[in-house]
């Protein structure tokens, strides 16, 4: 669903530029001064309202967390929420994620999270999808060798994309469920979407994958 414009937007970043920060990529390698700690770095790319981060952030404040998203409209509607929280592992970025490997350096990165991205379902748009071997090439160099990507949806058709694309890619698959909320995983935090739609019972997804 396209977000309505905000005309206030770019003051909002402005005057919050503590916490969606901005000129992001003069951090590179460096992000961990902004935290004042030494704690792994957590990425969600495409951060809907901030719920995600809001929980994670929640449940484990011993990580740092980062939200990337492209949209302004979207990326205040959920630093407005999140900064509400009070939570002070938690920092945004208004960026596109092709640019990943300018604002972190190699191995920067513990998890990334892919909650529920666009599914881009014509093949003319295969490689905007985040699950795309030109992502897949970025997010691997950003990672640190032992770190995972985890990728939630509730679009078959690029859940199947998807698996197929990591294979090929050569990632491990740690975890494929078909039906998540199956698991009852107590680990698992919702986003607004997932919940709205798996209320209606909507089949969600997920993968855990590591680069080899």
């Amino acid at each position: 669903m396209r977000q309505r414009n905000k005309p206030w937007a770019d003051d909002f970043l402005k005057e919050n530029s503590h916490f969606v920060i901005p000129n992001p990529k003069t951090y590179k390698n460096r992000w961990n001064e902004l935290f004042g700690n030494s704690n792994p770095i957590h990425l969600e790319i495409g951060t809907g309202k901030g719920q995600f981060l809001a929980g994670m952030a929640e449940k484990h404040p011993d990580v740092n967390f980062i939200g990337i998203e492209l949209s302004k409209s979207v990326i205040v509607t959920a630093a407005q929420k999140l900064m509400d929280t009070g939570h002070e592992n938690i920092l945004m970025i208004n960026e596109n994620a092709e640019n990943l490997m300018d604002i972190f350096a190699e191995n920067e990165v513990s998890t990334i999270y892919l909650n529920f991205s666009d599914p881009w379902p014509k093949n003319r748009h295969a490689k905007r999808r985040l699950t795309y071997h030109t992502f897949l090439e970025r997010y691997k160099n950003v990672l640190d060798p032992k770190g995972e990507l985890i990728f939630k949806t509730d679009n078959r058709g690029l859940f199947e994309y998807s698996l197929v694309s990591f294979s090929e890619f050569g990632l491990k698959l740690v975890e494929v469920n078909l039906d998540l909320h199956q698991l009852n995983d107590p680990e698992n935090v919702m986003t607004e979407y997932e919940e709205k739609f798996s209320a209606k019972g909507q089949v969600i997804y997920r993968c855990r994958a590591q680069f080899e």
